[in-house]
């Protein structure tokens, strides 16, 4: 029946996002989110394990969480397997399967925060977590970033004047290996420190490791859970090393407080994809090592393309934090530069980025920040894309003035 003048629009719920606009396809350069290289995608290898996996257990697809609701042992094993380089030793008991690093994120919010509570975070940070922690009304306190990760006795700093003010956080959100957006490491020396800070201050850390698996040239230290299982949450995920479209991630964690994560994921969802787990588990028992090796190979070139380009075209207009691994390239423009203005033009010219602000705890902090993200694109597309993004950046903001040697036309 039409014409009737009924509306759902009146009836929506209060604090909804603002409507999603018709989506547009992917851009010719596209240089945001988590995307991985499509060329390091194992299609033929996650087919054949897919088709193993069904010969063997593709009865069990007719139950619920047929491995329990922890997820599917074999994926858990390997979880607990690639833990133990990063110091972690831990069964397969002791691990949840999420779908993606996203679902982490939300279970654990779900578990500790309540509205108007406190946590510390990074001054730059993982859009996504800042995104979730607004939307349950949390006060977030930004703790400086330099070159080598969280700044501690600024950090120290930070929770003396919370503990005078009578405010304990919750936890303390940090990505130690493989910072994003800034792609640092966090030292030894400062990990142990930060866990003193937290015993000191009674602030459980919260403990991101999504792309710690993507190391570059140097060995990172062992996770923070490695060295105090008592006061960590642990997470990661594949979404990085394997697929972002599998959506799978994990939780590592300890009695209670895994109990609880798992009955919360039970009120969520019936479970993560039981297909996802058994093709990634049964490509990954064999082939992790290697795959890895590789994806890392040639996410270093990729980077090493986007960095020439950077340099070519912007010259000294614009700073570049080296990522020490990961996806992404973090970029700091002049001061009076706001990046956000080059959001609508860099598109209309077929580049996509993501601006500073929507990766910072204080967005106008970040104004003159923009990530952009090497995984995706080719060599020639990062080339192409770069120059492109450097020719609206001109025409928007007078900056770069030359690229490629070149000096721009002014009049």
């Amino acid at each position: 029946m039409t014409g009737s003048g009924f509306a759902f629009t009146h009836r929506f719920a209060e604090g909804l996002p603002a409507p999603a606009p018709r989506w547009p396809g992917f851009a010719k350069y596209n240089f945001i989110g988590g995307h991985n290289a499509p060329e390091r995608i194992p299609a033929a290898g996650l087919a054949a394990a897919a088709a193993a996996a069904l010969q063997r257990e593709g009865s069990s697809l007719a139950l619920y969480n047929a491995n329990g609701p922890q997820g599917l042992l074999a994926l858990r094993e390997v979880v607990a397997r690639k833990a133990k380089a990063r110091g972690i030793g831990v069964g397969a008991q002791e691990v949840l399967v999420t779908s993606g690093s996203g679902q982490a994120i939300d279970l654990v919010n779900r578990l500790f925060l309540n509205r108007g509570d406190s946590i510390v975070i990074e001054e730059f940070t993982y859009a996504g977590a800042l995104t979730k922690l607004a939307r349950l009304g949390v006060n977030a306190v930004a703790a400086p970033l330099d070159g080598d990760g969280l700044k501690i006795e600024a950090l120290a700093g930070i929770l003396r004047d919370l503990k005078r003010r009578g405010i304990t956080p919750k936890y303390l959100y940090t990505i130690p290996t493989i910072q994003n957006p800034t792609g640092s490491i966090l030292p030894r020396e400062r990990r142990e420190a930060l866990l003193l800070l937290s015993q000191e201050y009674d602030v459980p850390i919260f403990e991101d490791e999504c792309y710690a698996d993507l190391t570059f040239e140097e060995e990172a230290p062992p996770a923070l859970y490695a060295l105090d299982r008592a006061r960590v949450l642990h997470i990661g995920s594949f979404s990085k090393t394997l697929s972002p479209a599998l959506r799978l991630g994990y939780v590592i964690a300890e009695g209670e407080v895994l109990s609880r994560l798992v009955a919360l994921k039970r009120e969520a969802d019936s479970g993560t994809g039981a297909l996802d787990q058994m093709a990634a588990a049964e490509y990954f028992a064999q082939n992790f090592v290697p795959h890895v090796r590789g994806l890392k190979a040639t996410l270093r070139e990729k980077l090493e393309t986007m960095e020439e380009a950077v340099g070519r075209e912007f010259g000294t207009a614009v700073e570049m934090w080296r990522p020490k691994g990961g996806i992404f390239l973090w970029l700091k423009f002049p001061d009076a530069v706001d990046v956000r203005r080059l959001v609508a033009p860099a598109e209309k010219a077929g580049v996509v980025f993501n601006p500073g602000p929507e990766w910072a705890a204080t967005g106008e902090a970040a104004k003159s920040f923009m990530r952009l993200c090497f995984a995706y694109p080719s060599k020639e597309a990062i080339r192409e894309g770069v120059a492109a993004l450097a020719r609206v950046s001109f025409e928007e903001t007078g900056i770069p003035e030359r690229s490629a040697n070149i000096r721009r036309d002014t009049r």
